[in-house]
């Protein structure tokens, strides 16, 4: 008989009703919660700890939470859920631009916090060490062998562009993670291509119409108004 694995979640808050709120929920799945109200405290939480990912609020008392990020991907993969009352998309895109792999807005509720704390530990298992991608990459109907290039839907074989391919190489990497424009432009076409996210919006609507059984009601490759893209792995019910 096995023991299942209690995952375990560094809070790093300074609002100690937050704080609780968010460890009883927690705590009623059966999780173990370590807190930390500064970011000094929680980056050495992180580092001794070694928790199975991190919720994070921004407005910390010492630091900036996005400061916090960037400090913890300079030595950890470890998955980022960042709750902040900041709404304005570009403090969003901020922070998954400094490598969180998630955002939600404060007011939130339950269900949603442990939905996508559940989906960034179910890509931790696949991927614990921030590894490679499987050679092989499937969704739907479609197929990619990301080593031979070749995509197919069904039994076709969909015929992509060297960049369409990139782009859609750089969505399966990020495991469902939401990825800003800027990262995308930064991976598929470069530094100097940052000012022209018009290139990413036709590839976007390109890619839909091959890979997509209706590109104007994408099941796969999904749209983050105002921040990026990402590649929805659910399985279809």
């Amino acid at each position: 008989m096995t023991t299942a694995v209690v995952p375990r979640i560094l809070l790093i808050e300074d609002d100690a009703s937050i704080r609780r709120f968010v460890r009883l929920a927690l705590e009623d799945e059966g999780w173990q919660v370590f807190e930390a109200e500064t970011a000094k405290r929680g980056l050495i939480e992180a580092a001794s700890r070694q928790p199975d990912a991190v919720v994070l609020d921004l407005g910390l008392p010492d630091a900036d939470g996005k400061q916090v990020i960037t400090e913890l991907r300079s030595w950890s993969q470890l998955p980022v859920l960042v709750l902040s009352a900041r709404e304005r998309e570009e403090e969003k895109v901020a922070a998954l631009d400094a490598g969180a792999d998630d955002y939600l807005s404060k007011p939130f509720g339950v269900p949603e916090l442990l939905a996508r704390l559940r989906v960034m530990l179910r890509r931790r298992q696949l991927s614990p060490q921030g590894g490679a991608t499987a050679s092989q990459v499937s969704f739907g109907t479609v197929v990619v062998d990301l080593a031979s290039h070749e995509v197919r839907r069904g039994d076709e074989v969909v015929h992509l562009t060297p960049i369409e391919f990139r782009l859609l190489a750089a969505l399966i990497a990020g495991q469902g993670r939401v990825l800003t424009h800027r990262q995308l432009l930064l991976q598929v076409w470069g530094p100097e291509y940052l000012d022209r996210p018009h290139y990413l919006r036709v590839h976007m609507a390109n890619l839909r119409q091959k890979i997509e059984e209706n590109a104007a009601q994408p099941q796969f490759l999904m749209t983050e108004l105002q921040v990026g893209y990402r590649l929805s792995l659910k399985p279809l019910t």
